[in-house]
């Protein structure tokens, strides 16, 4: 086995020139060292602008989400009244299509009703027609069977406005009518008999009825016909004897008053 060879240190004659320089650095070296380190480790770089931008962002990031809660609550709050108001408006939409229809169903209710009062109407007017014609006939019989006697006169106006004047008069004197019919050319009417008790022995009563024809004649005239049924009552309602003068000064005083009430109503 071959025994390992151990170097020699070469000896140098002469040192290096710089040889105190080298010991210096070896000596001194490390301290500097150290020194950089501890002067690396203390002197920290500043990051206070980076702090500074990142907290206003934290804040700007805080508001925008502040806001952003508010308008999502806005818009919930909008959203719920939007639904409200949907609703109400389907409400509405409702009431309004109810209303019309019992709008529709009360007019189809009101058309057959006016029908039906239409057809009434009619009907009442045949009826109506019928019975004037009836009445008529019965008061143009009544004027027959009473057409001896009686005081006549003649009147230049229109009939309408003579049979207007006759009932005034009639109800001023106190006879209710217990016949009126007015045609277009012709107008019959009766009366009630109106009663006055006798006063005393001395003095009769009387029982009195009226029978009116009033016909139109040619250029605007027409012929009155007013007879009376003149009978005197004394106590105990006995009947007494009234004479033919009697009865047609009684039909007198009645045109008398109907000129009247014509010529008032003239002068208004």
């Amino acid at each position: 086995m071959t025994r390992p060879v151990k170097p020699r240190a070469i000896a140098f004659s002469e040192p290096f020139p710089d040889a105190p320089l080298i010991r210096t650095a070896r000596r001194v070296g490390p301290a500097v060292a150290l020194l950089c380190c501890v002067s690396l480790a203390g002197c920290k770089p500043d990051d206070s602008p980076l702090k500074a931008e990142n907290d206003t962002l934290r804040r700007q990031i805080s508001k925008q989400e502040s806001v952003l809660n508010s308008l999502q609550d806005g818009t919930k709050v909008m959203q719920q009244q939007i639904d409200l108001l949907n609703q109400e408006l389907r409400d509405a939409k409702k009431e309004t299509e109810r209303a019309q229809h019992e709008t529709e169903q009360a007019q189809s209710e009101t058309k057959e009703v006016a029908a039906k009062l239409t057809a009434q109407i009619g009907q009442t007017k045949k009826l109506t027609a019928e019975v004037q014609r009836t009445a008529a006939a019965q008061a143009a019989s009544t004027v027959k069977s009473h057409d001896k006697g009686g005081q006549t006169e003649e009147f230049p106006r229109p009939l309408t406005q003579i049979a207007k004047a006759t009932e005034e008069a009639l109800a001023r004197n106190g006879y209710a009518l217990k016949v009126s019919v007015r045609l277009e050319q012709k107008a019959v009417y009766v009366t009630e008999r109106k009663v006055s008790s006798p006063a005393s022995l001395e003095s009769a009563g009387f029982r009195n009825q009226f029978l009116v024809s009033i016909q139109a004649l040619p250029t605007n005239v027409v012929r009155m016909t007013v007879k009376a049924e003149f009978e005197k009552l004394a106590q105990g309602n006995r009947i007494l004897p009234a004479g033919a003068e009697e009865a047609a000064e009684i039909e007198r005083r009645l045109i008398e008053e109907i000129n009247k009430t014509v010529s008032s109503q003239t002068k208004l």
